[in-house]
């Protein structure tokens, strides 16, 4: 999951950003809404936590214009406003939930998770492919029953390619949800990841599509090499 998190204060953000990576996620940080912008536009990101108490423009200014521009990404609203009126107006403005601060980051990866299931039109966290089972939450990956031991990246590139059945995916689009910006990159890391994540799930599990990127294969590609 590629989350963008855009929150002034630097010491929850270092917290956020640590707490979510230590469980799977890739983040980015950006500390104003003109950032968050700017990043929106250059990369793709499944998730989105906002704090409305922003230093350049209120969060729920940006929020509004977002959802006015027709950005569908969900939007978790991260903030100290805890009237009833500020919840209603952030969940009006397009705000998929709303956390308050102070908050445990295992309710917020939680919630993540909620977010991103919700918009792949799950009831559980639990992913099913043929014989592939995966939970994002818990990162337990199984085949045909048995554990499965993955990476984080191994895990990062399955969970994009789970949540984008039928749909082909760039190498730049993968490589946005499995690598941060500040990580360095090799030329072949993202075929390196690839390679991995067949010789474990079996060949079929990642289709190479001539010209255009990835997709998730056919049920029947995750299976035992």
């Amino acid at each position: 999951m590629h989350v963008l998190v855009c929150e002034d204060d630097e010491l929850i953000a270092s917290g956020i950003v640590a707490g979510l990576t230590a469980q799977g996620l890739t983040v980015e940080h950006v500390g104003t809404a003109g950032a968050a912008k700017a990043m929106l536009k250059v990369a793709e990101f499944d998730v989105m936590v906002l704090d409305l108490g922003l230093p350049d423009e209120d969060g729920l200014k940006l929020l509004q214009q977002l959802r006015q521009q027709r950005f569908e990404l969900p939007v978790l609203v991260l903030t100290a406003r805890d009237s009833v009126t500020d919840r209603v107006e952030g969940l009006q403005a397009g705000a998929d939930d709303y956390l308050l601060k102070p908050f445990d980051l295992r309710e917020l990866a939680a919630r993540l998770h909620t977010l991103l299931r919700r918009v792949a039109g799950r009831s559980v966290n639990l992913i099913e492919h043929g014989q592939l089972s995966y939970d994002p939450s818990s990162r337990i990956t199984l085949l045909a029953g048995q554990p499965v031991d993955l990476s984080r990246r191994e895990q990062a590139l399955l969970q994009a390619l789970l949540h984008n059945r039928g749909r082909v995916l760039s190498a730049e689009q993968l490589k946005d949800s499995v690598y941060g910006f500040s990580d360095e990159l090799e030329s072949n890391a993202l075929n390196v990841h690839i390679h991995h994540l067949r010789s474990k799930l079996g060949k079929g599990i990642v289709e190479t599509v001539r010209g255009l990127g990835y997709r998730l294969g056919p049920a029947d590609g995750a299976e035992q090499p």
